[in-house]
C-alpha cells in the first residue's frame, strides 16, 4: 500500500515538472499521447502483415514457449505477468515492441506499463529480444487475439 501511494507521488511530481517545461500545451499534449500510444523506444511505426506471416508467427511461437510460458498465459489470466489475449486491441504495435526491446526503461518510465507492474506486482526481467525476435513476438500475439 505504502509503495503504491509512493508511486502515485512519484507519478504527480514527474508531470508537475514535466509541466514547468516552455513547450505548448498542444505539443505537450501531442507528446504525452505519441508516449502513452507507442510508448518509449525507437519504435515509431511498425509495419503489420496482412495476412498475418506464418514464418514469423512460428519463430515468435518458439520465443513465447522459451522465454515468455513461465509468466505469461496466452489467455487473459494473470499467471506471474498479465495474460496476453487481447493485448493486441488493448495496445499498438509500437507500444508492443518497445516494451519487448526496452523493457527496463519502460518500465521505469512508462505510465502504462507502471501500471501492469504494480498489478503484477512483479517487474518483467529484458528479456534481451532482438528487434526480429521482437518482431516475430508481435505477430505471434497478433495471432493469439485472432488477427488474420
Amino acid at each position: 500500500m505504502q509503495r503504491k501511494f509512493l508511486s502515485v507521488i512519484a507519478i504527480g511530481v514527474l508531470l508537475l515538472i514535466a509541466g514547468c517545461n516552455n513547450n505548448s500545451t498542444s505539443d505537450k499534449t501531442n507528446q504525452a499521447k505519441d508516449t502513452a500510444d507507442k510508448g518509449i523506444g525507437k519504435f515509431k511505426d511498425v509495419q503489420l502483415t496482412h495476412p498475418l506471416d506464418v514464418g514469423m508467427y512460428s519463430k515468435g511461437e518458439a520465443i513465447f514457449n522459451a522465454k515468455c510460458i513461465a509468466c505469461h498465459k496466452t489467455t487473459d489470466e494473470k499467471l506471474v505477468g498479465p495474460g496476453w489475449k487481447g493485448v493486441t486491441d488493448k495496445r499498438t504495435p509500437e507500444w508492443i515492441m518497445n516494451f519487448i526491446t526496452n523493457t527496463n526503461v519502460m518500465l521505469d518510465s512508462d505510465l502504462v506499463a507502471q501500471q501492469l507492474m504494480v498489478v503484477c506486482v512483479s517487474r518483467m526481467p529484458n528479456q534481451n529480444l532482438t528487434d526480429e525476435e521482437a518482431r516475430n513476438m508481435l505477430e505471434f500475439m497478433r495471432k493469439n487475439d485472432g488477427k488474420n
